[in-house]
């Protein structure tokens, strides 16, 4: 029976860890800020003014963009959002719900640049008869998500024209309410770990309910008390010593997935699908087709898991495709003690534009350096091209003595590190696999 009971807890930290981490993150915004976003209560946006760097201690972070994020709780109804004139300058706004399905887009590749307004309505809601149809309707899937804004920023210069973009985009409740928000409901904490994690499972899967077709996995956990009005800590020893286990061996497994999650060309990690796990909830710019969908539950849960763990509030590769490596061309671990070198010819084809960007381990932080470089990419001043197009980057912890190797250095930390080469409205030959981006190589 504990043995059961434990396989049946690491079940459930497998599945159940996106909601958790994602609300965490929730919280943090709302109570500390994140990065250079402040805290920010709910229903409004913060903005980060700056672009992102090494202080800005979150997942995968970028370093293209500013960021605008809002934390919506639809508890207190209808909210109208109001989005400026953008023209050109690419932007996106996306929609994460509480289990972290990306269920819709607003921006330069879904709706255009020009200005609008969209009506998001909490689930369940009956839209007002009275609703002009010329307003879109965004419908929420749980009653609190994130809507997560990125402004394309080229260069210190071309900050303030942001700003204002920025400052121009608000959420407008449509009733009168004097009531705060719910929020996420707080959760006891203090006993160790391992218990904290399933009893935040526990409260919030209650209080942000899945989709119907993950609902039955929910109540399988009935016999760990996940599903029970009684707290975790009134659970029989039994029960909670298996969730200490479970929890323990549902962490290693999921940070071993991470590193062998998608599929290895050329060493790199090429997985276009990891946020294709949203299956139900399909709003304004969101694709709702079979070849952007995991179907088998067994492999979904597991990828939705690591793409919170290692890419929170990442786009589906329609919008935004993602593509990293943890190794040289001999596969060996990429490590800052040695220089490398990449070379993309020809560089990658995007609608938008394209940035590798460097990050430690394990925590895939950006890494303080002295130049203040954090991403390279098609937007980058300076760098040195090759004769036919192509771009050679080099990656160490040391400046290069070359003068070309040293215009195109990205800094890296002096111990492991991870590069993420991100493609913004990446092209149909990177979507159908014609694009292959080549091996990192070692050369001292």
């Amino acid at each position: 029976m504990t043995e059961q009971l434990t396989e049946l807890a690491t079940e459930a930290y497998v599945v159940g860890f996106p909601l958790v981490f994602d609300l965490e993150q929730v919280v943090r915004f709302t109570e500390q800020g994140i990065g250079e976003v402040p805290p920010t209560p709910y229903n409004a946006f913060g903005h980060a003014r700056t672009l992102a760097g090494p202080e800005d201690e979150f997942v995968s972070i970028n370093n293209d963009t500013v960021y605008s994020i809002a934390q919506v709780d639809l508890g207190v109804g209808p909210i109208r959002l109001s989005v400026p004139e953008a023209g050109d300058r690419y932007y996106v706004l996306q929609f994460v719900d509480a289990w972290t399905n990306n269920f819709a887009y607003v921006g330069t590749r879904a709706t255009g640049g020009g200005a609008g307004e969209f009506l998001l309505l909490p689930p369940g809601a009956v839209e007002d008869p009275e609703h002009s149809p010329d307003v879109p309707v965004i419908r929420f899937p749980t009653r609190v998500a994130t809507i997560v804004g990125r402004w394309a920023v080229d260069g210190e210069a071309d900050l303030p024209a942001v700003h204002e973009l920025q400052d121009a985009l608000t959420l407008t409740p449509v009733n009168e309410t004097f009531a705060p928000p719910e929020g996420v409901p707080a959760v006891s904490a203090g006993q160790d770990e391992a218990l904290d994690f399933f009893e935040k499972l526990r409260v919030w899967s209650q209080a942000f309910p899945p989709a119907e077709r993950d609902r039955e996995a929910l109540e399988s956990y009935a016999p760990l008390g996940l599903v029970s009005p009684y707290t975790v800590a009134e659970q029989p020893d039994g029960v909670r010593e298996a969730l200490g286990t479970g929890y323990a061996l549902g962490k290693e497994a999921l940070e071993s997935a991470l590193r062998t999650s998608g599929t290895l060309v050329d060493h790199w990690l090429v997985n276009l699908h990891v946020f294709d796990y949203n299956l139900d909830f399909f709003e304004v710019g969101a694709i709702d087709a079979p070849e952007w969908k995991l179907i088998d539950p067994r492999t979904r849960y597991a990828h939705r898991a690591a793409a919170a763990l290692g890419g929170l509030w990442g786009n589906h590769a329609y919008e935004a495709a993602y593509i990293m490596t943890y190794e040289d061309a001999d596969g060996e671990p990429l490590d800052g003690a040695h220089t490398y070198r990449l070379r993309l010819s020809p560089t990658p084809p995007v609608g938008a534009f394209w940035s590798l960007t460097m990050y430690d381990l394990p925590h895939y932080y950006l890494v303080r350096n002295p130049i203040d470089r954090y991403s390279v990419g098609d937007r980058t001043e300076g760098l040195v091209y090759d004769d036919d197009g192509g771009l050679t980057i080099t990656m160490s912890a040391t400046r290069p003595t070359d003068e070309k190797a040293a215009a195109n250095w990205l800094p890296a930390p002096a111990g492991g590190f991870r590069p993420i080469l991100r493609l913004y409205l990446p092209g149909d030959e990177v979507v159908d696999g014609r694009y292959a981006v080549p091996a990192i190589e070692r050369i001292g």
